[in-house]
């Protein structure tokens, strides 16, 4: 149940808090986050907010002005400037207008901006402009809309929430609905609120408390209706316990074959894949009237920019030998219906969009979202969630219905939506990298540089806790994953792939990196040293290209492997056999693996450095290590090691783990048709030159 949280205590310390601005935007700020706070109230950026209050402008002279939230924006964690400030007085002049284009509306908007380079105000603004009430509050509450989506919403509204609230017909978000809205509150200026169909509530006040307390109160009657409603149903909600565990399996088994499929079927472009699996979700996967809750479209039309008209339910046994022709048969069904859709629905030029789903519901398996980036696939996973929540219990009044197919249509292709679709991504933007070895210098250093170009990275290591500094290092949640993982293990390998496939839907980019070093001269060496050398080093990389290769075939799209090799294999040095002879090994290993794996368009590609001390501030383990028995075998002092390797190359040139990462962004980034080839990074050592 939504909770009255508002405390007069917070209120003042808000407005102490953000006391360089004036109060009524303090406590606009406050009273903001209080409603964004509520899961059930809004969702990723949804609802907007205000204040009439007075701007200063440079002349000194007090302006009526209209507080709003600024496109971009989250209710949540909103900060004082992101309600930007318009001329009141120039949004009201508006309403003397019969009809206003949205770029009309955006360009008047724009133009009345107090600060010209904020970014543009709700495109609600005109709805809280014309509204006569100092304070205005929005929301798409999930109990206001559970009750108007449905064939006889209007009536269901009006005999659970009463005369004191104004039902506003559905009108898409804009000049039209604000003009409309304010035709129902002229006709009703009492209502203490307003309830638009299939999109929200607004409510208002002389005052933040007031308009935000009759928020709360009206959204209290409609989930008591509800739950009303809900205590008197018996229905089945899950046949026994949800199988978490088979779950788990299930997606990191099969996720990344439905990403092939996805990018295949979306004419080539990559998906970030985020996969809910928890025991709540299953639960409500499992419920007979899942497939009517799939058919009858969002809660509110916002959320069709993200989740698309319907999401894919999927009857498929994800360990199934047919998977992949059983997931492309789904999508390619999902597609023809959605491009029916389309063709059903345009009414003029529009740019296409990706006709692959954006959620698919798997019973058994989970709700997996596809998106451009990690974030924006949480989002749409986030949505459809509170989605399935919200039809299990507004079921207990009857069927839903959202939306007909041409009013989502019209929302999915707005046009100022469709700008945003010529925006440029990052060179490796959609891309999933796996780094084993991803706690050390290099690991942390290669991370770095694909994270700037827009990679998702999945970091494995032996050292649980030098994994978790990395990750932290990294500074990059939501696109940075964490998986312990023991390379010398077969299982635990193919273990770190399921659980990258958990993370992020696949992998792209495969980075093998994982390696230990130990000095001395072949008969100073022992045979645990030998061995474990052999096992990290040589082992590892063929557990690692093995289950990579399963993988991106899995996958069906291509992908790149990247040995991180080393100098030593064309120019060893004495006392360092058993790293020598290893890496070289692990080096064969992968021009075989160039060999296998070309007919698939996976590339396999060497990197060989020398000498590289730390990473993003994390020192190499290696070094640490091997660094005093190797500056014994030089003669030198330990800390004239790295001046040592400076002075010795070429270009007296100090190799970075950074300097490695670029290097593996060139091959990720496919710029020549290069596979099997080694790329030294050492400053130019003519003993190591490729031959």
């Amino acid at each position: 149940m939504t909770e009255d949280r508002w405390s007069d205590d917070d209120a003042r310390a808000a407005f102490a808090r953000w006391s360089n601005v004036h109060e009524d935007v303090a406590l606009r700020t406050y009273a903001a986050r209080l409603i964004g706070a509520e899961r059930q109230l809004v969702l990723h950026g949804g609802g907007n907010t205000s204040v009439k209050s007075v701007v200063r402008d440079v002349l000194g002279v007090e302006r009526p002005a209209l507080f709003v939230k600024g496109s971009g924006w989250d209710l949540a964690t909103i900060e004082p400037e992101g309600h930007v400030a318009v001329d009141l007085e120039a949004a009201r002049a508006l309403r003397t207008l019969t009809a206003l284009s949205d770029d009309d509306m955006v360009n008047a908007l724009r133009r009345a901006l107090f600060d010209a380079s904020a970014p543009n105000p709700s495109i609600e603004t005109l709805l809280h402009a014309f509204l006569p009430h100092k304070v205005v509050d929005h929301s798409h509450a999930d109990a206001i809309v559970a009750l108007t989506n449905r064939p006889d919403g209007e009536r269901v509204v009006r005999e659970v929430l009463g005369d004191d609230v104004a039902i506003v017909p559905y009108v898409m978000a804009g000049f039209d609905l604000a003009r409309v809205t304010m035709e129902v509150f002229e006709a009703q200026p009492d209502c203490t609120a307003m309830v638009l169909m299939n999109h929200g509530l607004f409510t208002f006040g002389p005052d933040h408390a007031t308009s935000y307390r009759r928020h709360v109160e009206v959204v209290r009657r409609a989930e008591e209706a509800l739950l009303d409603a809900l205590s008197r149903q018996t229905f089945r909600m899950s046949r026994g316990e949800p199988p978490t565990a088979n779950a788990r399996r299930g997606a990191g088994w099969a996720l990344p074959t439905l990403r092939g499929v996805l990018t295949r079927r979306g004419g080539g472009q990559r998906k970030v894949l985020r996969w809910r699996g928890d025991a709540d979700v299953l639960e409500l996967l499992d419920d007979d009237r899942l497939g009517g809750w799939a058919r009858s479209g969002p809660l509110t039309p916002d959320h069709v920019i993200r989740t698309k008209p319907r999401p894919m339910v999927l009857g498929v046994d994800p360990h199934s030998p047919t998977l992949t022709q059983d997931l492309e048969d789904a999508v390619e069904a999902f597609v023809h219906d959605y491009r029916s859709y389309v063709d059903a629905c345009a009414q003029g030029p529009y740019i296409p969009l990706d006709p692959t789903p954006a959620v698919t519901l798997w019973p058994g398996v989970g709700i997996i979202a596809a998106g451009r980036t990690a974030a924006e696939a949480d989002k749409a996973a986030d949505i459809a969630v509170q989605t399935l929540l919200t039809k299990r219990t507004g079921h207990a009044l009857g069927p839903m219905q959202g939306l007909p197919d041409a009013e989502l249509f019209v929302m999915e292709y707005w046009p100022l939506e469709q700008r945003k679709l010529a925006r440029s991504e990052p060179e490796l933007a959609r891309r999933v990298a796996l780094v084993t070895g991803g706690a050390g210098a290099i690991g942390v250093g290669v991370a770095r540089q694909l994270l700037d170009r827009g990679a998702h990275v999945v970091l494995t290591d032996v050292d649980a806790e030098r994994l978790a500094r990395a990750a932290a290092a990294l500074g990059a949640p939501g696109r940075v994953a964490t998986v312990p993982h023991d390379v010398t293990q077969r299982r635990s390998t193919e273990e770190a792939f399921r659980h990258a496939a958990r993370a992020f839907g696949g992998i792209d980019l495969v980075v093998v990196n994982a390696g230990i070093a130990r000095g001395g001269t072949l008969q100073e060496l022992d045979d645990d040293d030998w061995d474990a050398s052999v096992a990290v080093n040589l082992t590892g990389t063929r557990h690692t290209l093995t289950a990579a290769a399963d993988h991106l075939r899995a996958q069906g799209h291509g992908g790149d492997i990247v040995l991180i090799s080393t100098k030593n294999v064309a120019a060893p040095g004495a006392a360092f056999g058993a790293y020598s002879a290893s890496k070289a090994g692990a080096h064969q290993l992968a021009r075989v693996a160039a060999l296998e794996l070309a007919p698939h368009d996976i590339r396999v590609n060497l990197i060989a450095p020398d000498a590289v001390f730390e990473g993003e501030g994390v020192p190499s383990a290696l070094w640490e290590e091997v660094g005093p028995s190797r500056a014994a075998a030089k003669g030198l002092a330990l800390s004239d090691l790295p001046e040592h390797y400076r002075q010795r190359n070429l270009l007296h040139a100090s190799v970075t783990a950074a300097d490695v990462g670029r290097a593996v962004c060139f091959f990720a980034a496919r710029q020549t048709p290069t596979t099997g080839a080694v790329l030294p990074v050492d400053g130019g050592l003519p003993g190591a030159f490729p031959r």
